[in-house]
């Protein structure tokens, strides 16, 4: 048994039984839907096809993060048990969340002096973060300590690529990402806008692509000209959707043919809840490691 807890939360958008099945641990975020506030439990509680078809038929969305006492509450359940605890956490680009982690860290250090808890900012989101995640599980497996990987996750962080597109643009203008103008005209001529998280772990638009077909063309080409070893890149690929599992399919078809080398077959979930309250229906995301992201 490791002597230490690997730790995430549920905004790394890999299922219940993966997170499991690698023996790391997850806090949930919580998402209100409608009038209701649920936790983002991996599907559980909101099924995400019915999460979705909600949110088309008109009930608003809005996300919390987990709050210093709840990162309290939850590590302090380890570390009562005498584990230290690496958590991987939510790009601070896009959420508190981090801080709060952080924050209830310090908290507990006086209470538990001889732990260790390491607080690692993702600067990556949805199954990107759950490709780092799968990654930290691996080299604890080859016997890592909990220092030397924290010292690589910080080193390695900005090789991670999140490439996203979405043929969707409503709930980009719901949420005021994309303008009203913008979103119509750029509904009515299909326009797909392509975007990535840059090295502040931010969302940034980087291509307005005319087609469905040539975007996931465009995506997959960012991967080639990314990954690390190009078209010999030989290590995981993930991909998730929020409700278009097709296009989805369409990309993963794409990635497997051109990258024959692949360590193991590409991977698709959701985007779950707290993400897909901002995306609404119609994205995909593509994740793979790759040269250090840089602007």
């Amino acid at each position: 048994m490791s002597e230490f807890i690997l730790s995430g939360s549920s905004t790394a958008d890999i299922s219940k039984e993966h997170f499991e099945s690698r023996d790391i641990h997850f806090v949930c975020f919580k998402f209100t839907l409608g009038d209701t506030t649920y936790a983002d439990d991996l599907g559980e509680s909101v099924p995400f096809k019915s999460f979705y078809k909600r949110m088309v038929d008109g009930e608003d969305t809005k996300t919390s993060q987990v709050n210093v006492d709840e990162y309290m509450v939850y590590f302090r359940n380890f570390l009562e048990q005498g584990k230290d605890i690496l958590h991987l956490e939510l790009s601070s680009g896009l959420s508190g969340s981090y801080n709060s982690a952080r924050n209830a860290a310090e908290l507990l250090k006086d209470e538990f002096p001889d732990r260790k808890i390491y607080i690692v900012d993702s600067l990556g989101a949805s199954s990107g973060f759950g490709l780092f995640l799968d990654k930290l599980a691996d080299l604890r497996d080859e016997g890592k300590s909990i220092d030397e990987i924290k010292e690589w996750a910080e080193e390695n962080r900005l090789k991670l690529h999140l490439w996203f597109f979405s043929t969707d643009l409503t709930f980009f203008v719901k949420g005021g990402r994309v303008s009203k103008v913008s979103g119509f005209f750029g509904g009515m001529l299909g326009i797909c806008p392509l975007l990535n998280m840059n090295y502040l772990g931010k969302l940034i638009a980087r291509e307005k692509i005319r087609s469905k077909r040539k975007v996931i063309e465009t995506i997959v080409d960012k991967m080639e000209k990314h990954a690390q070893n190009g078209l010999d890149y030989a290590d995981k690929c993930y991909i998730c959707h929020s409700d278009c599992i097709e296009d989805a399919k369409a990309v993963k078809a794409l990635v497997e043919e051109r990258f024959p080398k692949l360590k193991g077959e590409v991977e698709i979930n959701w985007i779950g809840t707290t993400i897909g309250s901002h995306t609404g229906p119609g994205t995909v995301a593509l994740f793979f490691w790759g040269d250090e992201r840089v602007d």
